[in-house]
């Protein structure tokens, strides 16, 4: 091998970054869209409650 041919090869400069903060906020909009909605809960069975009649 010639010298020409173990010159390192520079690296490819890395891409205008986005912050981690924007990609975390992107990544808990997307799961937000992404997730469908809860089916509404079912009413709550309504508890009786025996009232005692005064002697």
């Amino acid at each position: 091998m010639s010298t020409t041919d173990r010159t390192p090869q520079p690296r490819p400069s890395a891409p205008a970054g986005v912050s981690m903060r924007d990609l975390l906020a992107s990544c808990a909009a997307a799961k937000v869209i992404s997730t469908p909605p809860r089916p509404p809960e079912p009413p709550a069975p309504e508890q009786r409650v025996d009232h005692r009649e005064a002697a």
